[in-house]
């Protein structure tokens, strides 16, 4: 196998792992570990954790190691709140400039996102659930803006594998994006911001009682 395989089979297996909670928020990725686990060298290991270094997925901290992201209830209010005026401003920043192309692209990236949920495939609903919202980003021209986006990322796949795994279910509802993707190719905004408000906050509260729960109970466990 060539060593792109070796490295993209590691993201995708340490991906699933920590999407499934298998590798909970917060515990430590070994590379010794890892090498045997995988059977490869140093080099392409070193090369995925980068990759999901960069992602957000993980992270290095100075004489302490890398660890999977700890979802923190900060953490997701943060993302929650920032990620909602984002997503705003990309649609009034493309809204002028939206033609066939976008609908088209938009609307087939909600076909796909839609036939991954009904084959209950959790992973790749993430990951098409992602590039849905993505494209208003990617749409709009904005480089920084695509780059915050791009940051965010990491956090908000966490976010939604905890939020599913909370809500039992395997992704979002079938049809938790049809209004979204009406509205954004018709002609109110203001009806669009209210959807992605309304939209971004689907769940929250639920997610929200659960962090909170885990925090106290780590708070008694260090009392």
């Amino acid at each position: 196998m060539k060593k792109q395989t070796f490295r993209e089979q590691i993201v995708d297996e340490l991906k699933a792992a920590i999407m499934s909670g298998q590798l909970e928020p917060g515990s430590p990725v070994v590379e010794a570990d890892l090498a045997v686990r995988f059977g490869v060298s140093r080099g392409p290991l070193r090369e995925a954790l980068r990759h999901l270094i960069e992602e957000g997925l993980l992270v290095t901290v100075p004489y302490t190691g890398t660890r999977v992201i700890d979802l923190s209830l900060e953490d997701v209010r943060e993302v929650f709140t920032l990620r909602t005026e984002l997503e705003i401003f990309a649609f009034k920043t493309v809204w002028p400039r939206r033609d066939q192309a976008f609908a088209d692209e938009l609307n087939a990236r909600h076909r796909k996102l839609s036939a991954l949920i009904l084959a209950g495939d959790d992973e790749a609903t993430i990951t098409a659930e992602l590039a849905l919202h993505s494209y208003v980003y990617e749409a709009c021209g904005h480089r920084l803006l695509l780059s915050t986006w791009q940051g965010l990322k990491g956090k908000l796949q966490l976010y939604w594998a905890t939020h599913h795994r909370i809500h039992g279910r395997r992704g979002p509802r079938p049809d938790a994006h049809d209004n979204y993707v009406k509205l954004a190719l018709q002609d109110d905004f203001d009806a669009l911001a209210l959807e992605v408000r309304a939209h971004m906050l689907q769940g929250f509260g639920r997610t929200e009682a659960f962090l909170k729960e885990r925090e106290k109970r780590r708070n008694r466990q260090i009392a």
